[in-house]
């Protein structure tokens, strides 16, 4: 069928007196709208669903939640029995329908037989993929739609080694989830009959005392080490940290701690940010009164399912500075190999993973310490992914991270946590206070020691079919015709992983390295309607590597701006 069939076929099914019948009933004559709702199923890649709330087969609504929930079910049931009563946990973020969507989600799973742990009320992403290890499931769902602004919400989908489905089980996955309609072969269940049936299983407090323990076990330094009176601010961005990260700042005994009280509280419309991104600066506007209010050294943010940090610290004119996620991993990678070799427990054979897109300084802080760096392409599934390869070639996990502001700290969360990740930094904040410095000054030693590197991710977004089709040929022209200089310096490497390259698996990404050590990359966003670039340079001091990069990214972008 094409757009306007299933727009058709849609409304003659909800109804008009459904309110997605009505939606589809204000949209009729305009073409272009059912087009963009009706051109293609909602895309499940290894992040799951993510998309737009709305109606249409390329909108996130009851009928796509169903229908992938089912497929997963079909799929799980291929496992046999023994799959099916590990079952699976369910999460959900504090966007418009996702309670609705996960519990919706939990009665289909219990009517295929399927047992379903879910909690009474909102939680973390970090705190679902650890449950999915804690209880055994076969796989774990959460309604999240992450970073995404209001309109938006998604459905990842975890499988029983605690990480986001890898590319495999996503195709499987998928398979199932395509041979479906929306409106049949579904196997619909009341939630309270599951619960009563005992097929659907509230999780207790006890686990999220479990998943805080494990965060808490972290900690490197504590008590006299560290100044636990330094001044912090904290915003969930009205988001699922509130409760953990406040308990966790309580646990570890910081004293001084505030929350942007206007972010507390959930709210799917995030009316005090519009854009709930710890990545975008605007996100600290109340942070940033509340932290001059107090004199906060350091602000935190989290997103709305906590899985991304970010922070901004003050420099030594008192300004605060936003940093970029490679900065912050540069300072987490640096405190957490500096922590464990002055206790004495940096092990001989340690190691840690970041992303392809992710700046090499970070490896040249691990080799330092004798600490090896290994790559994965972006996303934790990969990141987390690399741990059981880790452990069969004899070497320990310490960290891993990418620079889009995720970190995973814990082998035992296969996924970024934006609770762990602010509890090691806040920590490092009051360690090196206590030997009077700041961040900042931190900051400036790493690059001192390490190298001066700037670093610059910027992105087109490029909405809607069009959109799509647009980064497709940008990519081809890439590929046609490979730059052979790129703001004056000369390209002496490309690697393509459209195929894949050594040890890491295909995906859509080229990366670029220039005569003088800078790089940069290029890749389709996987969830969001982006192409992204990455720019990495270093030089003598931190205004050169800036100029210089500042250089290679405006020669790049006015090439691909050319590309219609």
């Amino acid at each position: 069928m094409d757009a306007q069939e299933r727009y058709s076929y849609w409304k003659e099914q909800i109804g008009a007196d459904d309110p997605l019948g009505a939606e589809l009933a204000q949209i009729a004559g305009n073409s272009e709208e059912i087009e963009d709702r009706f051109y293609q199923d909602l895309a499940f890649g290894t992040a799951g669903l993510r998309g737009k709330l709305g109606a249409g087969t390329n909108r996130m609504n009851r009928f796509t939640v169903a229908r992938a929930t089912q497929g997963i079910a079909n799929f799980i049931r291929g496992y046999g029995q023994e799959a099916m009563d590990r079952g699976v946990v369910i999460a959900h973020d504090p966007r418009y329908f996702s309670k609705e969507f996960s519990q919706m989600a939990a009665g289909i799973f219990a009517a295929n037989g399927i047992k379903a742990y879910v909690f009474p009320d909102l939680r973390p992403t970090p705190e679902l993929a650890f449950m999915v290890r804690r209880l055994g499931t076969i796989s774990g769902i959460n309604i999240t739609a992450s970073h995404n602004p209001k309109e938006y919400n998604g459905y990842k989908a975890y499988w029983e080694d605690g990480c986001q489905v890898s590319s495999d089980i996503a195709d499987g996955m998928y398979a199932q989830i395509s041979a479906l309609d929306y409106f049949s072969g579904i196997h619909y269940g009341s939630f309270e009959e599951g619960a009563a049936a005992g097929r659907i299983v509230v999780l207790g407090e006890e686990y999220d005392r479990e998943y805080l323990d494990k965060v808490e076990s972290l900690a490197i330094h504590s008590g006299d080490e560290l100044d636990l009176s330094i001044p912090l601010v904290y915003t969930p961005l009205n988001g699922a940290g509130s409760v953990p990260f406040a308990t966790m700042l309580r646990e570890r005994g910081f004293t001084n701690w505030h929350i942007v009280e206007e972010q507390r509280l959930p709210d799917p419309d995030f009316t005090t940010v519009g854009y709930p991104n710890p990545e975008s600066p605007a996100a600290f506007a109340m942070s940033e009164a509340l932290g001059r209010k107090v004199g906060a050294e350091l602000l935190m943010a989290t997103d709305p399912d906590s899985d991304r940090f970010a922070i901004e610290i003050r420099n030594d004119e008192g300004e605060y500075i936003p940093l970029n996620g490679n900065q912050t991993g540069y300072i987490l990678v640096n405190y957490i190999l500096e922590g464990h070799k002055s206790a004495g427990t940096l092990p001989e054979n340690g190691a840690m993973v970041k992303s392809i897109v992710t700046s090499t300084l970070s490896t040249i802080i691990a080799e330092a310490y004798g600490v090896k760096m290994f790559e994965a392409l972006t996303g934790f599934k990969n990141i987390c992914g690399r741990i059981p390869f880790l452990h069969e070639n004899g070497y320990r996990y310490l960290f891993g991270y990418e620079e889009s502001v995720g970190y995973a700290a814990c082998e035992d969360i296969r996924d970024k946590d934006g609770i762990s990740a602010g509890m090691l930094v806040a920590e490092a904040a009051a360690y090196y206070r206590l030997q009077g410095k700041t961040l900042w000054n931190v900051l400036e030693d790493i690059y001192a020691k390490y190298g001066y590197f700037a670093e610059d991710e910027p992105n087109l977004v490029l909405q809607g079919i069009a959109g799509a089709q647009r980064i497709s040929r940008m990519m081809s022209a890439l590929r046609a015709d490979l730059p052979r200089n790129v703001g004056g310096y000369r390209v002496d490497k490309v690697i393509d992983y459209i195929d894949g390259y050594e040890d890491i698996p295909a995906s859509n990404v080229l990366r670029f390295f220039l005569e003088n050590g800078s790089w940069f990359a290029v890749r389709p966003s996987g969830t969001e309607p982006k192409i992204k670039f990455y720019f990495y340079s270093c030089g003598s001091s931190r205004q050169e590597a800036l100029d210089v990069n500042a250089k290679i990214r405006d020669s790049l972008m006015e090439m691909m701006e050319k590309i219609d």
